[in-house]
């Protein structure tokens, strides 16, 4: 089950989400050709991805940051960005621009504090921006409660397009992290859980200003739930004249 778009189109143009798809895919490419090369790649990971025991250690805290930047593989990176595209731009739109990346920042750094605190001592090397992007979704979910969003269900050949609350789709990731970090600490099967959790917790916690400075309540009940802007996707308006059938 993944999103494919929203139905709520964002007021502004989201150059900070672009900024960040593209600072992430260009760091991909620039390591992709040693995809296949263990030793190099482990040696990209000591030196640029996360560690908690490192960081318990009071080493190398720039890895906190550069470690958002870094994927394990094109489906790792295809499915974040996905994500910050879908959700990214509104969030970005009812923030602005430089307070959107300074939220973006501190939604993965305290996904990163809340991986560190489930395993202080693991030397598992961690990337990704999935924690970054679970701070979007966060504050997307406080924000925009009941915008639509177009989810793809796939169960082994079947496969079927619904349209979600956006309560319902990003409820339903955070519960499936919640029941993936339950009794796991650090990463367990590749997926950091506590980074996703820490980040959702994060953004949504670093969004409560930005929704009441937008009225609150008053701002869901506005639009009853519904996002600010007229929905995309929904209707099509045409020139050409309808000509109804006459019966003879």
């Amino acid at each position: 089950m993944f999103p494919i778009r929203d139905h709520n189109p964002s007021g502004r143009r989201p150059y900070v989400t672009w900024g960040l798809i593209a600072t992430n895919i260009v760091v991909f490419v620039m390591y992709f050709p040693i995809m296949g090369n263990d030793a190099a790649l482990a040696s990209l990971w000591n030196n640029w991805a996360m560690v908690p025991a490192r960081i318990s250690a009071g080493m190398d805290y720039h890895t906190a940051f550069t470690s958002l930047f870094l994927h394990a593989g094109l489906m790792h990176l295809g499915g974040n960005m996905l994500f910050l595209w879908i959700f990214g731009d509104n969030v970005e739109d009812a923030m602005g621009h430089v307070p959107f990346l300074l939220f973006y920042l501190a939604s993965g750094f305290g996904a990163d504090f809340f991986h560190i605190l489930s395993a202080p001592n693991s030397g598992i090397p961690t990337v990704g921006a999935s924690g970054a992007i679970a701070g979007v979704l966060g504050a997307y979910l406080l924000l925009y409660p009941k915008a639509k969003v177009d989810v793809v269900l796939i169960f082994i050949i079947f496969f079927k397009t619904f349209k979600w609350p956006a309560w319902i789709v990003l409820g339903a990731w955070m519960v499936m992290q919640i029941f993936g970090g339950v009794g796991t600490s650090a990463a367990s099967g590749g997926v950091a859980y506590w980074a996703h959790i820490g980040g959702f917790i994060t953004g949504m916690a670093l969004t409560v200003p930005v929704w009441l400075r937008l009225g609150g309540q008053g701002f869901w009940r506005k639009n009853d739930f519904h996002p600010p802007h007229a929905p995309r996707f929904e209707t099509s308006t045409t020139s050409i004249p309808t000509v109804r059938r006459r019966l003879p």
